[in-house]
């Protein structure tokens, strides 16, 4: 009868073929990119990882809190005049305070990944994608909310 106590277990149950991406890395995404690309990276980085559904459904509503404070921000905030430098600043605050609570979600698995010796895979590309993607989006959101309002 085989022994369980000496397999190793922190592998189990996670596609090891999905590297997932730095964990600030996505710091920078939100940063450029807002909320909405924010999210999105976290999102898909929390499935390479392995993160339960609840927490990557706590990720979707954290993205989705973080972009209804924003345009209660940009609501605040813009003028008629133009757009303002501390708009600009107010809603990057919250894209990377948004971030931060999600990879808030993703660290324990973040540390099982490190424990496995793994390399992470670059976010580059999807990070590049994403930032534009979710900037066009948001700014798009944003217009409508003008508009609306």
């Amino acid at each position: 009868m085989p022994d369980d106590l000496l397999r190793p277990t922190i592998g189990a149950g996670v596609n090891m073929s999905a590297r997932p991406w730095r964990l600030m890395s996505q710091t920078y995404v939100a940063f450029f990119g807002g909320v909405i690309a924010s999210t999105v990276v976290a999102y898909l980085n929390a499935g390479r990882l392995g993160v339960d559904a609840a927490k990557r459904r706590l990720i979707l509503l954290s993205g989705l809190a973080g972009l209804l404070v924003v345009v209660a921000v940009f609501m605040l905030l813009y003028s008629d005049a133009g757009v303002l430098s501390g708009l600009r600043v107010g809603i990057r605050v919250v894209a990377v305070l948004c971030c931060m609570a999600q990879i808030r979600l993703q660290r324990p698995m973040d540390r099982a990944f490190q424990l496995r010796g793994a390399e992470y895979r670059s976010l580059w590309g999807v990070g590049i994608a994403a930032t534009i993607g979710g900037a066009i989006t948001e700014a798009l959101i944003l217009l409508l909310v003008t508009v609306i309002w």
